[in-house]
């Protein structure tokens, strides 16, 4: 049985313009709650780390970022109202698919919660930044992944 929660997802291949609509959303007084691998990679970043040590295995970085974002969703309550940067644990799906690990037991994680809306953007002209490592291909990927991850757990996601 899964729990419905006030929780609203802004998803979107990478440089779709989740991080400005969630900053302008802050900004509005909203609550929100950062993209939790950026905030992995920051992190390690901080420790010294350079973006290539911290992503140099992919699949055990997914797998971090699993775990935190599992964290940080645990923490919310479901009543509360927020808008989450970067995707929900169904984003995990289209990552873990990416890098070749079985998504089976995020989709059994998924499945736990209902997310009250699911907002997808569409691609943006691509801008690579610090913190990213795809390229066009896996961009392309992702944009279709992320959509139909979502999809398939019965979302109506708003494009």
């Amino acid at each position: 049985m899964s729990i419905n929660t006030n929780w609203y997802i802004i998803i979107g291949a990478p440089s779709s313009g989740k991080t400005e609509v969630i900053r302008d959303l802050a900004f509005l007084g909203y609550t929100t709650l950062a993209e939790v691998s950026r905030d992995l990679i920051d992190a390690e970043i901080s420790k010294g780390k350079t973006v290539k040590e911290v992503r140099v295995n992919e699949a055990e970085f997914q797998k971090r970022v699993l775990q935190i974002r599992i964290k940080a969703e645990n923490k919310i309550p479901p009543k509360q109202t927020i808008f989450i940067d970067g995707g929900g644990i169904p984003s995990n799906i289209a990552y873990y698919q990416i890098v070749g690990l079985d998504p089976t037991i995020v989709i059994k994680e998924a499945k736990k919660r209902k997310y009250r809306g699911v907002f997808f953007l569409e691609r943006l002209p691509f801008e690579k930044d610090y913190a990213r490592v795809e390229d066009e291909k896996i961009v392309s990927d992702l944009d279709r992944l992320l959509y139909e991850a979502y999809v398939n757990l019965g979302y109506d996601v708003i494009r």
